[in-house]
């Protein structure tokens, strides 16, 4: 087993790659922050180390450097290091200070590294791999997105999940309504992004978006025992996940047309939605303090 920190010597945050070499061939991504160890949301140097990793991934053919070898990655397994949240989205903050200055660009350019994680996950991580995100807690908003990258999602019993976006006059923009729509239908996918409610992992169990539920505190324990019942039919099960991938792509022009009008519309956000943004990112910046 190899543990490997993707740190950047200009950033401050990072992804803790954890190798568990054996017949199963698991990496598990853990996202944290610095200095606290964990990580609440999607900040620009998380991202940053995020892609850098997805390159090496792509480059090393699928394969990782283990115990004097290469080997290859069956199963990858996204985590947060923070016990109460998987990810609470994007960084409000830094979406307020773009606003606030005007630059759409550099908002463009943020919500187009959140489109390149998300397509990575979905074309490069599990190219000839099986993805998993393990939720241990709230994934809002890009959080939720990320997860719903995944080829499956394990949830602990009191995890939540949602789209706060509405709630300040916006709406995901990273692949949200393609990744929920393959899950649960365009309809419905454009319903849960508009309610602006949070749902309990068992309602979305119910709906076909979580795929398994598991104790508080189990979640790694539920991570592995799914790996090794998968891992009996591996080559099959992998084989089907790719049929399905084919039969409802992720269309990189349709995730960039998303983010072009996501941006348009957050710099035309009105007093009262900018408001409800600044309330959300007091609660954002209490999580991280917490």
């Amino acid at each position: 087993m190899g543990v490997i920190e993707f740190i950047s010597p200009l950033r401050h945050s990072r992804v803790v790659a954890d190798f568990k070499a054996n017949q199963n061939n698991a990496l598990w991504l853990s996202m944290t922050q610095s200095p606290a160890g964990r990580s609440q949301y999607f900040s620009l140097d998380l991202l940053h180390d995020l892609h850098e990793l997805h390159t090496e991934i792509k480059h090393n053919g699928g394969t990782w450097f283990a115990n004097g070898a290469k080997r290859s990655i069956h199963y990858v397994i996204m985590k947060s290091a923070h016990p109460e949240y998987f990810s609470l989205g994007g960084d409000l903050s830094y979406f307020r200070e773009c606003i606030r200055n005007g630059d759409k660009k550099l908002l463009r350019d943020y919500s187009m590294l959140c489109v390149d994680m998300i397509y990575d996950m979905c074309t490069v991580l599990n190219k000839n791999a099986t993805t998993v995100a393990l939720i241990q807690g709230r994934a809002l908003g890009g959080g939720f997105e990320g997860a719903l990258a995944a080829d499956f999602i394990i949830a602990e019993e009191h995890s939540e999940f949602g789209f706060p976006e509405i709630l300040f006059g916006l709406f995901p923009c990273t692949g949200g309504m393609s990744l929920l729509a393959r899950r649960v239908g365009v309809h419905q996918a454009e319903r849960m992004m508009t309610n602006g409610k949070i749902y309990s992992a068992s309602e979305l169990k119910m709906l076909g978006v979580v795929d398994e539920i598991c104790p508080r505190g189990q979640g790694v324990a539920a991570v592995d025992r799914f790996i090794a019942g998968h891992a009996k039919q591996r080559i099959a099960r992998q084989l089907l996940q790719r049929s399905r991938h084919r039969l409802a792509p992720l269309d990189y022009d349709e995730l960039r047309t998303v983010v072009d009008e996501w941006a348009d519309a957050a710099m035309n956000l009105a007093p009262p939605q900018l408001r409800v943004m600044d309330m959300l990112i007091d609660m954002q910046r209490a999580s991280v303090a917490g």
